[in-house]
Formats: C-alpha cells, sequence, structure tokens
C-alpha cells in the first residue's frame, strides 16, 4: 500500500502542536491576558485575536490523543497488510516493534545525559533503569514524568503494543463498528472506576493504565479498517472539508466534558477525536501545497525522534527567554521547531540505519 503523504502531515502537525504547547506553557508560564480593549476598531480587533490565540494555544496537549488515534490507524493498517498476505507472525511483529521502538528511545536518553541546552530538572538515579525499561508505570508518582515527561508516552505505547494481537484477533472478528464500541466500553468503565469509584493518581488515566486510553487507539484502529475498504468516502469526509468543519463545531462541546467527575470519563476521548479531525483536515488543505507539504510530511514521517527529544530542549529555552512578546514567540518557535525538527530526522535515520546495519534481517517495523 502507497504511503499516505496526508497521514505524514498529520502527524507532523500533531507533533508541532505538542512542541508548540511546552514551549507556550515554558515561556508564558504565569503570563495573563491584558484586559480586552474595545475603544476602536484596531483595539478590539486586537483584543479578540490575542484572546482565540490564547485558547487555541492552550489546547495542544490534545494533539496527544489525536496522535493515539494516528497510531491505532497506522498499525492496524500495516498489521492488516501482513495478514492479507498470511498469517502475522507474531513473533517476528513483536521483534520489529521492538527493533522500531527501543533503539531510538534509548539514543534519545544518551542525548539527553550528554546534551547542552536541555533542562535538567531532576537528578538522574536508580529511576533511569526503570525509564530505559520504559516501564515508567511502576512506582508511577516517581517514575512517569521523570527526565522527559514526554516519555511517558512511550510506556502508553508498549503496553499497546503488548495487547494489540488481542485487539487485531477482536476487531477482524467483530467487524470495525462492533469493536470500537466494545472497546469504547471497556476503555469507558476502566476511566470510570478509576476516576469516580476507586480513585487513584491521575498519572493512571493519562496513560499509565493504557486501557484508559483505548478509545482513541481503538478508533484509529477501526478507522485504518474503514479506510482500507472504502478510501475514497473516508479521504472525503476527514480531507475534503466536513472532517475539519465536524471537528470545529464539535470541539466546544467536548470541553464541556471537563465539567465534572461522570462527564470527564470522555472527555480525553472527546477532545482527542476533535482534535484529530481539525488536525487531519487541515492536513487535506496543506496536501494541495506541494512545498509545505512535503516540509511538514518529512517532520511526520519521524515525527518518533522529535517528539523523544524536544521537551527538554524548549523548556531550557523557553526559561531562559521569558517573558516574550506573543510575536516574538512566535518567530522564535519557528527557529525552534526547525532545529529541533532537523535534529531528530538525523538522530532518528542515523539509528534506524544503523539498526537496520547491525540487525539486516530485521528491519525497523513501519509507522
Amino acid at each position: 500500500m502507497k504511503r499516505l503523504i496526508w497521514i505524514d502531515i498529520s502527524k507532523g502537525l500533531a507533533i508541532l502542536f505538542v512542541v508548540y504547547f511546552h514551549f507556550l506553557r515554558t515561556v508564558f508560564e504565569h503570563y495573563q491576558l491584558p484586559a480586552a480593549d474595545w475603544s476602536g476598531l484596531a483595539a478590539r480587533t486586537m483584543s479578540i485575536l490575542r484572546a482565540g490565540w490564547w485558547q487555541v494555544s492552550g489546547l495542544g496537549f490534545h494533539a496527544v490523543g489525536a496522535f493515539i488515534i494516528l497510531s491505532g490507524w497506522t498499525l492496524m493498517q500495516s498489521t492488516m497488510r501482513r495478514a492479507e498476505s498470511g498469517s502475522v507472525a507474531w513473533g517476528t511483529w513483536y521483534g520489529a516493534r521492538f527493533v522500531r521502538l527501543y533503539p531510538m528511545y534509548w539514543v534519545a536518553h544518551l542525548v539527553y545525559l550528554l546534551s547542552p541546552f536541555v533542562a535538567r530538572l531532576e537528578p538522574v538515579d536508580q529511576r533511569i533503569i526503570l525509564s530505559l525499561l520504559g516501564l515508567r508505570f511502576i512506582h508511577i508518582e516517581m517514575n512517569f514524568m521523570y527526565l522527559n515527561a514526554a516519555w511517558w508516552y512511550f510506556s502508553m505505547l508498549i503496553q499497546f503494543y503488548l495487547i494489540f494481537p488481542l485487539l487485531f484477533w477482536a476487531a477482524r472478528k467483530f467487524g470495525a463498528a462492533i469493536f470500537l464500541l466494545i472497546a469504547c466500553a471497556v476503555g469507558f468503565f476502566a476511566r470510570y472506576l478509576m476516576l469516580d469509584v476507586y480513585p487513584v493518581h491521575g498519572l493512571w488515566t493519562l496513560g499509565g493504565f493504557a486501557v484508559c486510553r483505548l478509545p482513541e487507539f481503538a478508533f484509529g484502529m477501526a478507522l485504518g479498517m474503514w479506510h482500507a475498504r472504502s478510501t475514497s468516502r473516508v479521504e472525503w469526509f476527514l480531507l475534503r472539508g466536513p472532517g475539519l468543519l465536524a471537528g470545529i463545531a464539535l470541539y466546544p462541546l467536548a470541553l464541556k466534558l471537563y465539567d465534572n467527575g461522570i462527564a470527564y470519563v470522555f472527555c480525553d476521548f472527546g477532545t482527542g477525536a476533535c482534535c484529530f479531525l481539525a488536525i487531519v483536515g487541515i492536513a487535506g488543505l496543506i496536501s494541495r501545497l506541494a512545498g509545505l507539504a512535503k516540509i511538514i510530511g518529512l517532520v511526520g514521517a519521524y515525527s518518533y525522534g522529535l517528539y523523544l527529544i524536544h521537551q527538554p530542549y524548549v523548556i531550557w529555552l523557553g526559561l531562559r527567554i521569558r517573558p516574550q512578546p506573543i510575536t516574538t514567540f512566535i518567530f522564535i518557535f519557528l527557529i525552534t521547531a526547525a532545529l529541533l525538527s532537523a535534529w531528530g530526522i538525523v538522530l532518528e535515520k542515523t539509528t534506524n540505519a544503523l539498526v537496520t546495519k547491525l540487525l539486516p534481517a530485521r528491519k525497523p517495523a513501519p509507522d
């Protein structure tokens, strides 16, 4: 199956939104919007634009939910291709995923330890062993956000990969719609128990217990199945405007899910799905602009490397430049994002090439 450039563009937009959010939170940690000025047209326009920028910027962490959906989609489609040519050798599948994920993850640890210009907010101690293993959910309060908070996603991802054969079997047996309903029921029930019945630390529902994010991952898997069965219809909805409009229209309703404990059970799925629709819709527009599409698509193709290395760099820089005017901040972010993207691409390409050379029989798995 031909690689879908708009999927890469969507991943690029999602990771850049996450980088932007982490940078923004550091630079504007104590920022408060100035009082709105309605004295004239120019002042009213600036007040509206400033408030809109602040509201949209604050949604950056929802791109993680979009990433979970995209991960479910791409993993489902790549595994379906293998299944079409015969039964899936799950031992080989696990080996390919290990080779794809862990070497670059270990390189990111090395980069963190050796690089200048990174924020080192915690001491390097025995916790690094669990971090290197990806088992950051053990003693979750101390380990989940250790050294590089963004690495919590890796801990969740390996749990999804562990149970993926079961999810794949269920999706093919019951069909995309029934599978999605079952997965959502399981995920929402787990969240309800952990949020309202037997409350636990919030890091468990964030991703420490991956089943709590199963609705987003299963939604991506179902979309991958629907896309394989009816490519033109799914792409028309997602890329030609209806999906973008639906995401924007439903976003205020998704944000209302923050209002109370019961509603929050559905919040991550609702905000993640709306963010996904918006990002993929924008990716559909960008895909018509060849130059921009190529650049953002390249960032998306190597989004894993950027995800693993970006946060300590943007925290280090953000702490040293705040405060800044909004326009200056955006200009600095664009330069920073370009440099970090290039660095992440170099690291990921070099790591993949080295792994392929050392293990020629086990090529890194596709995204």
